[in-house]
């Protein structure tokens, strides 16, 4: 297995020009977690021949000459034509087109998780950010040689079940540390190198933390310009950040970037039940979230989920048993109804940049075209993608990793 990965990682870390064409049939062991099905080459929908011989051209016209509706071949497209959306395409941004044999949102989404490429990068300095409710929050310092006291900074902040250590974290942080620009990973409560330092947890709502953080890193870098990306829930958590406190944000903010933000979070934990692959990455994460507090300061055995008969196998059962009392939340749908950002999207004033696909299986993109976004705020919604997948075909970035490129040149410009 450990080779396996190392041969996958290769092909997603070198040249365009060099990769196998289906990288999919290299992880077949993966697919006994998802039993992902290979995805089938779409073809056209012809009839059977019969074994009898006919006329060359009985399936166009009846053999008298006149034409049948019955013998018409109906061919059909090869691609389904997609309606135009809210935020598709954006002008200027180079079009995504999934790597050969990825063209399925699960295989996007599967392969850049088990696969996402070096994870270490060298010279990182921990901080320790002590937060007022006394939890610590811990940031990962990249400097790169030759940055100086007024250049760029990026903070980078990761999904759910996620760290510093991430693999879409670490690769962006080394690439932006190629240019120059000195780069902060968060660790959020409990994750990463901050799991035994804090007993609350954390959750879509926890803006203040985000708040807290920006305030470090002003006084680290006095007089950086400071950019942000958010990842997953943590996109939700920068758009309700820039909504929320859009009147008190400091000027020091330059641009933010959210990747598949999942801005209505009733809805998307709705969405999750409806589909047998959403189901599974229902419970995927589900039980990722619990292993993680099962052995941490922020169990508490006076919580309802300490008292169940079985462990959740949803998030929404996750979040009613857990989240919201440890939290101060009166419910699940309470929580929700506070943490997201959708009711308070058109009030960011910080130039900010959307990215999401129409076919991730994790968070669906339906709420963001519904959002009423101010002309500050663009959507870019891809046909293809999954869910922090975006793994592209040679020939548009020095990698594979599309993704990465957009959101260092939204993070930038």
């Amino acid at each position: 297995m450990r080779i396996l990965r190392e041969v996958i990682g290769i092909y997603l870390t070198l040249p365009c020009e060099v990769g196998p064409k289906a990288p999919h049939l290299l992880f077949a062991e993966n697919q006994k977690l998802f039993r992902f099905s290979r995805p089938r080459p779409l073809r056209c929908q012809t009839p059977q021949r019969s074994r009898s011989r006919q006329h060359p051209m009985t399936d166009i016209h009846t053999l008298h000459g006149a034409p049948s509706t019955s013998a018409i071949r109906v061919r059909r497209p090869l691609l389904r034509p997609v309606q135009p959306v809210p935020g598709s395409p954006l002008p200027g941004v180079p079009e995504f087109v999934p790597a050969r044999g990825l063209g399925s949102a699960n295989l996007q989404t599967v392969c850049a998780s088990f696969f996402p490429g070096n994870t270490q990068i060298e010279g990182t300095l921990q901080r320790h950010l002590r937060l007022d409710d006394g939890d610590l929050l811990v940031l990962h310092d990249d400097t790169p040689r030759g940055w100086e006291r007024g250049d760029h900074v990026v903070l980078l902040l990761h999904g759910l079940g996620g760290s510093h250590r991430s693999g879409y974290m670490v690769r962006i942080a080394r690439k932006l540390s190629q240019l120059g620009i000195r780069t902060f990973r968060l660790d959020h409560r409990g994750c990463g190198a901050g799991a035994s330092l804090a007993r609350r947890p954390y959750h879509a709502g926890r803006i203040d933390d985000i708040a807290a953080a920006v305030s470090m890193l002003e006084r680290l870098c006095p007089g950086s310009p400071i950019s942000i990306a958010g990842f997953s829930i943590s996109g939700n958590m920068l758009l309700r950040y820039l909504g929320e406190y859009s009147e008190s944000l400091p000027f020091s903010l330059f641009r933010a970037v959210a990747v598949c933000p999942p801005v209505d979070l009733h809805h998307c934990a709705s969405r999750l039940a409806q589909s047998i692959s959403g189901q599974r990455y229902d419970w995927y994460f589900t039980r990722k979230l619990i292993s993680q507090i099962a052995s941490s300061p922020q169990w508490d055995d006076s919580l309802p989920i300490a008292h169940t008969r079985r462990a959740p196998g949803r998030l929404y059962d996750f979040d009613e048993l857990y989240t919201a009392p440890a939290s101060g939340f009166v419910s699940a749908d309470d929580y929700y109804a506070a943490a997201s950002a959708a009711p308070v999207a058109s009030r960011i004033r910080v130039h900010t940049t959307i990215l999401a696909s129409q076919d991730d299986p994790v968070v669906c993109s339906e709420p963001l075209t519904q959002l009423s976004l101010p002309a500050n705020v663009r959507l870019c919604l891809t046909r293809h993608g999954g869910h922090l997948g975006f793994i592209s075909r040679p020939g548009i970035d020095p990698d594979r990793r599309w993704m990465d490129w957009r959101v260092i040149e939204w993070l930038l410009e």
